[in-house]
């Protein structure tokens, strides 16, 4: 039986140990953390995660941690975006027979796939897996736009039942519920309240990383309780965190964070660096500013 995706799904950081290896005894660990603060969601394998810094045994790793680790407790997207439409096809099977809830998948992102192309693609990988797909639109990374009335067209397709809408502009979550209606349900990728408030369902967040507890709450009172200004409240309280793993330094930021707190993320592969010692030490203030902390 599907599992019914809604609330603020932590894309998650991969983390690295001293070496550099992936540290699948540390994602244990952090992905029992994130279930136990509240979180109603979680993606490992997203660009937060590194995906396409990490090989496919690694890949493997991180999917399989995470879902064994979860045990059922909240969903789990695994995200399967690749250029070829049949490697994206693998990797989702792939991520099904491991046990996913989901799938999330960005758009081919080097050969900008014009509007039948891409909807070709989003039907052949649904029509080979039986779980969900969450389109994943950031025209940023992808260098393709799933515009509204794309995303209608996608909708469409059985199977594709989700987007993580990530622009700037928060109409796109009321245009895409306007035209695309009940086959699509929307998830806010980088506006969080605002994105609840016209409407999105969700919230695939990176804050969350660090803060899932307070990250979800800020959904739960807008979408369940109707408590509007004190969510309102919650969230502008939060956005000097919100704001710290916004833009470019989402890895490194996170992983900053995350570590000042002290769990052992690790450093960002290249090549993404490590924040320079100012920014570095203004993560440390704000961990501190917050009360932030890592406990198993």
């Amino acid at each position: 039986m599907q599992k019914t995706f809604r609330g603020v799904y932590t894309v998650m950081i991969t983390p690295l140990d001293p070496s550099g290896a992936v540290d699948l005894k540390g994602l244990a660990a952090f992905t029992d953390w994130q279930v136990k603060e509240g979180i109603h969601g979680l993606i490992p394998l997203g660009s937060t995660g590194e995906f396409l810094s990490l090989s496919e045994e690694e890949r493997d790793g991180v999917a399989r941690t995470v879902i064994e680790t979860v045990a059922g407790r909240v969903p789990v997207l695994i995200g399967t975006g690749a250029e070829d439409t049949r490697e994206s096809i693998r990797l989702s099977v792939k991520a099904e027979a491991m046990g996913a809830d989901g799938v999330m998948i960005i758009p081919p992102f080097y050969s900008t796939p014009t509007d039948d192309e891409l909807v070709h693609h989003y039907k052949s990988i649904a029509s080979a897996v039986a779980i969900p797909i969450m389109v994943y639109n950031n025209p940023a990374t992808a260098n393709v736009d799933l515009t509204p009335e794309l995303v209608k067209r996608i909708a469409e397709i059985d199977g594709c039942d989700y987007i993580k809408e990530s622009t700037l502009e928060v109409t796109r979550v009321r245009d895409i519920i306007r035209l695309a209606g009940d086959d699509m349900t929307v998830f806010g990728g980088i506006l969080g309240f605002e994105s609840f408030v016209m409407g999105a369902q969700g919230w695939v967040a990176v804050a969350s990383n660090v803060a899932p507890g307070p990250m979800a709450r800020i959904f739960e009172l807008v979408a369940n309780e109707k408590k509007f200004d004190e969510a309102r409240e919650l969230y502008l309280k939060w956005l000097p965190v919100i704001q710290a793993v916004g833009g470019q330094a989402y890895v490194a930021g996170t992983k900053s964070l995350l570590t000042h707190m002290g769990f052992g993320a690790g450093l960002p592969r290249p090549p993404r660096l490590p924040l320079p010692p100012a920014q570095d030490a203004a993560m440390k203030r704000l961990v501190a500013d917050f009360g932030l902390t890592f406990s198993v």
